[in-house]
């Protein structure tokens, strides 16, 4: 079986854009969460999101380029272009029919549709935008990146909601082992923090309402969490076989060693209230990367600050690991930077293999009171310096779409 390495990474986030600096936020525990700004919040009931700022889209694309991109789009150009100045690559003494990429979006671009709706409305059919079509579809994430960077390997989207970039990142892991490719893109990217994205959200009382406080309003596992702090973003890796990797003197973050799936097949927007479903795809993916439960010393959970979520998840982690569930650190970076829907795997993703590289678990920011139904270790409001071997991520999506996928401390 070929071996998965991760060499680089890229994200844009709401504390930072780029993923180093994403990574020093989570550890001082910075929040990423603020009024609503892009949008008029009055409708709504909540008015607090987690917006990506000063993001410059001039850094990574041509103007004409940029008119032609929605935000979402423009995110995974440019966080693709930043894993891969981190990873040391260099495409022009590469076979580019070997490197690919696997990017997703949960929900693609709401923004153009909204804009383009109005100009058909105000102006008529025939002021339509050309680019309509070829700005909203979720495809053009990989599709741009790909045109970018001259890749010619495989190219595929996924859009399984809130388990989308936790899947695109498998999906891609799965296709170097399978040897389709030698070096995938992978992760999701997302921005629809629109009237019409945040109006959704919010008609479905999804969302936190805890406005006057809006830099705590994401509280994973506290007792007093409401809904969650919606939010955009990116987050890319790049993954090697390790002996290509090896063989160009790649410095090597993590080696990618399991990926698990599941569905609830229970409700279109709950887990499975008995966690089996979540349970399941967490000891698949255990089983894939041949680790045994007592091994994982850190869990980045999907930890959205939602009532049924936390308690679900907490109860599906007690059901993988058993009585090491305990004993292992679980933290959800949404607390820092609310919940970037379709993005989200992906960045999580960055996070656990960071934490591989640094020996540090970010921390669950704004807990303060503990709730009876979440009772493990969730490293509360400061990063925890100790040994982590092994990190999974859990990413658990409208519709029941569940993934997990493991990462483990490379070893020759």
């Amino acid at each position: 079986m070929r071996r998965v390495v991760i060499t680089g990474v890229g994200a844009v986030t709401p504390v930072a854009n780029t993923a180093e600096e994403t990574w020093q936020a989570f550890l001082a525990g910075k929040s990423g969460t603020g009024h609503l700004t892009q949008i008029d919040p009055s409708p709504f009931s909540s008015k607090v999101a987690a917006e990506v700022k000063g993001f410059d889209p001039a850094k990574y694309q041509h103007p004409k380029d940029i008119r032609k991109t929605d935000r979402f789009v423009q995110f995974g150009i440019a966080s693709a272009k930043m894993a891969l100045a981190d990873s040391g690559l260099d495409l022009s003494k590469e076979d580019l029919t070997r490197i690919g990429t696997l990017v997703g979006s949960g929900i693609g671009g709401l923004r153009v549709i909204e804009e383009q709706h109005k100009v058909l409305m105000e102006k008529g059919a025939d002021r339509i935008s050309p680019f309509l079509i070829p700005m909203l579809i979720v495809n053009m994430a990989p599709g741009q990146i790909s045109i970018a960077l001259g890749l010619k390997g495989p190219s595929n989207c996924v859009a399984t909601a809130c388990a989308t970039g936790s899947h695109a990142i498998g999906d891609a892991f799965k296709t170097i082992q399978r040897g389709d490719a030698d070096v995938m893109f992978a992760g999701g990217t997302e921005s629809c923090i629109t009237a019409l994205g945040f109006g959704g959200f919010d008609a479905m009382k999804a969302l936190s309402t805890l406005n006057d406080t809006p830099e705590s309003a994401s509280r994973p596992f506290d007792a007093t969490r409401c809904g969650f702090v919606m939010g955009e973003g990116c987050g890319i890796i790049i993954m090697e076989e390790l002996e290509r990797a090896r063989k160009r003197g790649a410095r090597i973050l993590a080696e990618f060693v399991g990926y698990g799936m599941s569905s609830d097949a229970s409700h279109i927007t709950a887990p499975d209230p008995s966690g089996d479903g979540a349970a399941r795809c967490i000891i698949n993916a255990m089983k894939d990367a041949d680790i045994r439960p007592e091994q994982v010393d850190y869990i980045n959970a999907h930890g959205t600050s939602t009532s049924l979520n936390d308690k679900c998840e907490t109860i599906a982690i007690k059901k993988a690991l058993g009585d090491h569930a305990y004993k292992t650190r679980i933290s959800s970076t949404k607390s820092m930077i609310g919940h970037l829907l379709g993005a989200a795997g992906a960045v999580e993703a960055v996070a656990c293999v960071l934490a591989i590289r640094d020996q540090i678990v970010p921390p669950t920011i704004n807990y303060k009171n503990p709730d009876p139904d979440c009772d493990l270790n969730y490293v509360p409001n400061q990063a925890e310096k100790t040994p982590v071997r092994v990190a999974l991520s859990n990413s658990l999506g409208f519709g029941g779409h569940n993934a997990c996928i493991a990462f483990k401390a490379y070893e020759e």
